[in-house]
């Protein structure tokens, strides 16, 4: 038997059921029990993320279920999870990433240069917001928070005209979309390790450590060891507008686009790395330590507590 953590959302237990297949795929005969937990991030939605800890308010609830021994795995969305666990607890295997953009939605079909100025659109993202005000800086960005259905009801209701959401959590729901455009390089880099299902387990439990290790892609690996590298550099936290993408061509040679806004969109610095993908994590510090050097350090100085 085998017990997996995971958020009561649609899509959270889609990605610990998917984890769960796996498994068992995997190793025929393992029993996978699911858990699901109530996190505080769900709980709170009046509020913005940042004004209740960040994204890591996802994980706390399914960590402590580690660490209590009520569960063997948690399942998380990579882009939620900061750059460090906590004591005695690791991040195992990432599993093969999903469409990694981000999906403007609008009842209508309109692009974000069509809708008139003020128009409302929603987001909860600091990283989305920043990019969006950079190039249509005439909008009105709204926070919005809740499940994707809740998000998405929002925009088909007409309480914002347009919303952002990642297109892999949608894809994997399977909802049915009239209207979507994907937001792609150069002017929109998605989040670190979006589109990207991870496992977290106890250090010590090799067990589990040894069960999950088949799950592992080595691409996406190496991918989101660049992007989650410019995380750790930049101080770790998952709240900060930064956006970074990590691509591996056929020869094994990685490129990372890395982007830092502030959250009007005015002040951004960036940087384009290249190197052989076995430099991936040097590549990310190296990204990180540019984008510090070159205005970084005042952007997230200036971002609200």
């Amino acid at each position: 038997m085998i017990r997996l953590a995971t958020r009561q959302s649609k899509l959270a237990l889609w990605q610990t059921e998917y984890v769960a297949a796996e498994l068992q795929r995997h190793h025929p005969e393992l029993e996978a029990e699911l858990l699901p937990l109530s996190t505080r991030g769900d709980e709170v939605l009046d509020r913005s993320l940042s004004e209740i800890g960040g994204k890591g308010v996802f994980l706390k609830e399914l960590e402590r279920a580690l660490l209590d021994g009520q569960a063997d795995i948690a399942v998380h969305s990579l882009k939620d999870v900061p750059a460090e666990s906590p004591p005695g607890l690791k991040l195992s295997v990432v599993l093969p990433r999903g469409d990694w953009a981000d999906w403007w939605l609008t009842a209508d079909g309109r692009g974000p240069g069509e809708l008139p100025a003020g128009a409302k659109v929603g987001t909860s993202s600091l990283r989305r917001q920043s990019q969006l005000l950079r190039s249509y800086p005439e909008l009105n960005v709204v926070p919005i928070r809740g499940n994707v259905q809740t998000r998405m009801g929002l925009m088909t209701s007409g309480q914002v005209d347009a919303v952002i959401l990642a297109a892999a959590g949608l894809q994997r729901l399977q909802l049915p979309l009239a209207h979507r455009l994907a937001l792609t390089p150069p002017d929109f880099i998605p989040s670190p390790g979006q589109g990207v299902v991870v496992t977290q387990i106890r250090c010590d439990d090799e067990r589990t450590e040894a069960l999950l290790a088949p799950l592992a892609c080595p691409l996406t690996t190496d991918q989101v060891a660049a992007e989650r590298a410019v995380v750790a550099t930049l101080g770790g936290d998952c709240r900060m507008p930064l956006a970074a993408l990590a691509e591996i061509d056929p020869a094994d040679e990685l490129r990372l686009h890395a982007r830092l806004c502030s959250p009007d969109g005015r002040d951004a610095v960036e940087i384009t790395l290249c190197g052989h993908r076995r430099e991936a994590a040097a590549l990310g510090e190296e990204a990180g330590r540019y984008l510090l050097a070159h205005g970084g350090r005042e952007i997230i100085a200036a971002l609200p507590e």
